[in-house]
């Protein structure tokens, strides 16, 4: 599942969590279940993967939805390689000193995405905190390299928070990709154990931010149920993502990769994630997608057709009130 062998062991690939006492979450609900992977077309999308030596995150981080992505030919890439500089305690990604870009990588991301034929392609990365820029330059040359190889096909980046790289925002912004999403992952009160090397105002401010460059790129995050959030503070999230004009809101179940992470401390029901939605079109989100197995880029390709829609006519809806 990943190009290098050693981080199959979970010692290796997250040893700041070996200290962690195991904490196994139980069962899954049925309505978690998937089936494995398989199929014809299944094969044919890692060939590619593997032909053009791609990190896809939905092989790093252990997307319970790959085996129907990826017969539709659906495959998140992850750019910059496969070790993450930060360790929040939710991720399957491992964790330590990454090696140098490969210059080479966003021309790959370009074939592969002219080969596998994809009208809407997403484009990921694990954090990059030792670069000057966070890899916002590698973002926008993968970004232009799949432009020059697939022209027609539209473009949906999944960006880290580029935290204190004064300017990466911009730059990547400045690239007009067709969706800037970036995922608060959960609430305020829970970063320093969920995601310590974040904050929540950075990760608020870095989509604002978007807009003000370019208000015709599409916004987009995501939050995970299940980490000890309240109903309160998911509607307060809500808020502070409308305030900042983000258009489309992702929720899904968080699952626990290994017993070191961070347990799940309850399984939503569909019936809870159906309120989460209604909540969110309630306070003016142009998408909401919100279900037990959503994740950043599941369907992504049919949402950002219905994301289009949903401005078209809002737009119109506000043409004929003037």
């Amino acid at each position: 599942m990943t190009y290098n062998p050693e981080l199959l062991r979970r010692e290796k690939r997250h040893p700041e969590k070996q200290k962690n006492p195991d904490r196994p979450s139980g069962k899954k609900p049925e309505w978690i279940k998937v089936p494995a992977p398989q199929g014809e077309t299944y094969d044919e999308t890692v060939d590619v993967v593997r032909t053009l030596k791609l990190t896809t995150v939905c092989e790093e981080a252990g997307c319970p939805n790959i085996g129907e992505c990826w017969n539709k030919k659906h495959a998140t890439f992850m750019i910059m390689g496969e070790v993450c500089t930060r360790a929040c305690s939710f991720c399957n990604i491992a964790t330590g000193r990454p090696d140098a870009l490969d210059v080479m990588e966003p021309l790959r991301v370009g074939v592969a995405t002219m080969k596998m034929g994809l009208k809407h392609v997403v484009v990921t990365s694990v954090d990059r905190d030792d670069l000057p820029d966070g890899g916002a330059l590698h973002f926008v040359k993968t970004i232009e390299a799949i432009r020059f190889k697939s022209p027609e096909t539209t473009i949906e980046i999944l960006t880290p928070d580029f935290k204190q790289k004064i300017g990466a925002v911009d730059q990547v912004a400045a690239a007009k990709p067709d969706v800037f999403n970036h995922n608060l992952e959960t609430v305020p009160r829970l970063y320093p154990s969920i995601r310590p090397g974040a904050r929540f105002f950075t990760s608020i401010r870095l989509l604002q931010r978007v807009k003000e460059v370019d208000p015709s790129i599409f916004t987009k995050s995501g939050i995970m149920l299940g980490l000890g959030e309240t109903q309160e503070e998911i509607s307060q999230v809500m808020d502070d993502l409308r305030a900042a004009d983000v258009d489309f809101l992702t929720i899904g179940q968080y699952l626990q990769p290994t017993p070191k992470h961070a347990p799940v401390e309850n399984f939503a029901t569909p019936e809870e994630f159906a309120l989460y939605e209604r909540m969110a079109r309630a306070k003016g989100f142009l998408m909401v997608s919100s279900s037990p197995l959503t994740r950043s880029s599941y369907h992504a390709e049919s949402d950002f057709a219905r994301l289009r829609e949903a401005r078209d006519r809002k737009l119109a809806k506000q043409n004929a009130a003037e």
